[in-house]
């Protein structure tokens, strides 16, 4: 392509755009068909200039007139309720189903690790005294000792708020570092079935196995639930950055990017339940039945949320990213 010989073809086309964006008044009917038509062709042009003959200058140029005719054309939004309420029972939980063939296999080897781990741990001496002194694992798995006295240490509400802002942050880290080849999550994910094989092998160790369950499993169920998801999307975006498939990389990204960026949201919900869950059922003096009832309740209510609504949403399309309005536009380019 020869750039200047391009620039004089459709230099008069930005003008003219350019002169339209900048009117006062309001447009006539005319004048708005041909906004529109100029906005697609300059858009066009971007698309050509930037994959044939990029300038900085002009493609800088080009990029902001085409963002404000774009704005002109769709106008503004403001988000409402409406959204809100879409957004939860349409855009969340069918992000949450279409990645579940990542998180559900997530779900079941982290559970098997953990499980290991505990074994482990449980079995052999000479890992315990690794991991503290005698004493020191007498303190934590002692009848009203660590591990039970742990979830009564602090106020119910404020308990409730600390464990959801840390499995709220593990979440979105799982979320957001899965960009990085997927080795991050595969870190911190880790280090959660970690602690959780450590307190399976201790309290198993001094034959507590059953009074940690009942500790655990309350809140455990649906907070490791959204934990697992938030790895499994991780890993799907970092997956995406490796085999976009028939979409550019860009693309792929930026969509993957928009739904992991929303399941960031409808997780942080889902851990705000089970933090009230650990904050006041799990040190509750319900019985342990009813307690871990609770858990499995809302466990339960968690999948057949995803894969009720969340399939009924994706059949219908629905992916979690934003609406296609909304979304930067895509041009092709020619070859």
């Amino acid at each position: 392509m020869d750039l200047d010989v391009f620039v004089s073809a459709h230099r008069a086309e930005w003008d003219r755009l350019d002169a339209l964006l900048r009117r006062q008044r309001r447009l006539t009917g005319p004048e708005v068909d041909e906004l529109v038509v100029l906005y697609q062709r300059t858009a066009t042009h971007l698309s050509l200039i930037q994959s044939s003959a990029p300038d900085p200058q002009l493609t800088g140029r080009l990029t902001q007139l085409v963002a404000r005719a774009r704005s002109a054309v769709t106008g503004t939004r403001r988000a409402s309720w409406r959204d809100a309420t879409r957004f939860l029972t349409h855009g969340f939980p069918a992000a949450v189903y279409r990645s579940r063939h990542w998180w559900v296999p997530t779900a079941l080897l982290s559970i098997a690790l953990a499980a290991v781990l505990g074994w482990w741990i449980g079995t052999h001496p000479e890992v315990q005294s690794s991991i503290a002194a005698p004493s020191e694992l007498r303190d934590l798995t002692r009848p009203g000792g660590e591990y039970e006295t742990y979830y009564s240490s602090h106020p119910a509400a404020s308990f409730a708020a600390q464990v959801w802002t840390n499995n709220a942050q593990a979440a979105a880290m799982c979320l957001v570092l899965g960009a990085f080849l997927c080795v991050p999550v595969i870190w911190i994910l880790f280090q959660n079935m970690l602690n959780l094989g450590v307190g399976i092998g201790l309290m198993s160790s001094a034959d507590r196995l059953d009074t940690f369950l009942g500790l655990v499993l309350p809140h455990g169920l649906l907070e490791l639930t959204a934990v697992f998801v938030a790895a499994g999307t991780g890993l799907r975006l970092g997956w995406t950055l490796i085999a976009p498939g028939p979409r550019t990389r860009r693309t792929a990204m930026a969509e993957e990017g928009r739904a992991a960026l929303g399941m960031a949201i409808g997780l942080a919900l889902i851990l705000l339940i089970s933090g009230a869950i650990e904050g006041f059922v799990t040190p509750s003096g319900l019985p342990t039945w009813a307690r871990i009832g609770i858990g499995i309740a809302a466990e339960l209510a968690f999948l057949a949320y995803v894969y009720v609504l969340g399939g009924r949403a994706a059949r219908a399309g629905e992916t979690g990213d934003v609406d296609e309005a909304e979304r930067s536009a895509a041009v092709p380019a020619a070859a």
